[in-house]
């Protein structure tokens, strides 16, 4: 068994075993997650740990040994072991082992779960130190990549907008990137009626990251209908919003406890921006929700 189905009001769920990735949310016949077309990104919404975006010179330093790990972690292209299921509800776990002790040299057991409710997507993430001695530290964060357009038939990119819930803000602070790091200056992005109209070059210096001290909630929504998704997400510190380049038919929300590595940093991974920290047998969890709209 590769996959595991959710269905429950109408919503159709599928989880992959690999990477504990949801690869399909349906409702009413519309596909609302990408399809992980090789040509253009070969992902669905993959789990980023045990770090997320990209590490300085993809190494990092712990207890006088350097250690390397690709952007985003190894978690995505693991295989996890279901551990219940329902028909509204499924979880998942990956645990440390001899393979993940290379690289990255911590006990973990990770735990991602996945429940329908009315018409929302509920998903947690749960990160246990089995250590009785030793301390567990770890970035975590969500990639889910969404169709955009939803109706390509009839559709386009640009007829989308990015809405910030009912914000009042005129313009949201942006954490900007300089070859897959944090830059040391920030940007700003202005927001009309609380929105950011969807094109292209919004994206030619990567993602768009902002902190969620001003932003807990994102809808990708049909500028005219309505129509799309709203993901919640009050308990991570940032979010981003990607996709590949020009013609990409999909956009990413992504909620994050943790960020890519800022371009002055030492690599010592304890002082890593936003790493967690883990006490032996202590545990960490943090939920999102994807609604349709």
């Amino acid at each position: 068994m590769e996959n595991i189905t959710l269905r429950q009001n109408g919503i159709l769920a599928t989880i992959q075993l690999k990477g504990a990735e949801l690869s399909s949310l349906q409702m009413e016949g519309i596909e609302y997650i990408w399809n992980a077309d090789p040509k253009v990104w070969n992902r669905h919404a993959p789990i980023l740990f045990p770090i997320v975006g990209r590490l300085k010179d993809n190494q990092y330093s712990y207890g006088q040994k350097n250690y390397t790990l690709p952007q985003h972690g190894f978690a995505r292209d693991r295989n996890f072991s279901l551990v219940d299921h329902t028909s509204d509800k499924a979880s998942f776990e990956l645990t440390s082992d001899q393979g993940t002790l290379s690289d990255f040299p911590f006990e973990f057991l990770l735990r991602i779960s996945y429940a329908i409710t009315d018409s929302t997507l509920l998903v947690t993430y749960q990160v246990h130190n089995p250590s009785p001695i030793n301390e567990l530290w770890f970035s975590i964060g969500a990639h889910p990549g969404f169709n955009c357009p939803l109706l390509p038939a009839t559709e386009k990119f640009t007829d989308y907008v990015l809405d910030f819930g009912d914000s009042t803000m005129d313009a949201v602070v942006l954490w900007k990137l300089e070859n897959g790091l944090i830059a040391k200056e920030k940007g700003e992005l202005t927001l009309v009626n609380g929105q950011i109209p969807l094109n292209y070059s919004l994206f030619n210096n990567d993602a768009l990251i902002f902190s969620t001290d001003q932003v807990k909630r994102l809808s990708l929504q049909h500028k005219h209908s309505g129509k799309g998704v709203r993901m919640n997400f009050p308990d991570f510190e940032w979010v981003g919003v990607w996709t590949k380049g020009i013609g990409a038919p999909f956009l990413c929300l992504e909620p994050w406890c943790g960020i890519a590595d800022t371009v002055d940093h030492d690599q010592e991974f304890t002082t890593k921006l936003g790493i967690n920290r883990l006490a032996p047998k202590e545990k960490f969890s943090k939920s999102f929700h994807i609604e349709l709209i």
